[in-house]
C-alpha cells in the first residue's frame, strides 16, 4: 500500500508560478512511477506529467515547456513546478503512483492522493 498526500495548491494570477508536492509513504517509493493528473469542473481527469523511477519524464502537450516534474527518492517526494500559469490550468491536481504504467493512462495507476486545488485568475 502507498499513501500519497499532495500540498502546495492555491490561488495565483495568470503568468504566475506554483509548486506542488506529493509525499509518499508505505512501499518502496523508488520502485514506483509517479505522475500528476488534473481534473477541471465538468471535465475528465487528464494526464499532466510523469516521471519514471529512473528520472525520465513525459508531459502533456498543454503543459510542455511550462511545467517540470521531479522526484527525490531519498525524501519520498515528487514535485510539479508550474510556471507561466494560465486560467485553463485551473483544476484539482492529483498525484498518482503505479508499478507498471502507461504514462498517460489513468487506469494504470494503483494509488492516488486526495488532490489539491489550483486556481489561476485571469
Amino acid at each position: 500500500q502507498v499513501q500519497l498526500v499532495e500540498s502546495g495548491g492555491g490561488l495565483v494570477q495568470a503568468g504566475g508560478s506554483l509548486r506542488l508536492s506529493c509525499a509518499a509513504s508505505g512501499r518502496t517509493f523508488s520502485n514506483y512511477a509517479m505522475a500528476w493528473f488534473r481534473q477541471a469542473p465538468g471535465k475528465e481527469r487528464e494526464f499532466v506529467a510523469y516521471i519514471r523511477w529512473s528520472g525520465s519524464t513525459s508531459y502533456a502537450d498543454s503543459v510542455k515547456g511550462r511545467f517540470t516534474i521531479s522526484r527525490d527518492n531519498a525524501k519520498n517526494t515528487v514535485s510539479l513546478q508550474m510556471n507561466s500559469l494560465k486560467s485553463e490550468d485551473t483544476a484539482v491536481y492529483y498525484c498518482a503512483a503505479g508499478l507498471t504504467v502507461v504514462p498517460a493512462t489513468r487506469g494504470s495507476y494503483q494509488y492516488w492522493g486526495q488532490g489539491t486545488q489550483v486556481t489561476v485568475s485571469s
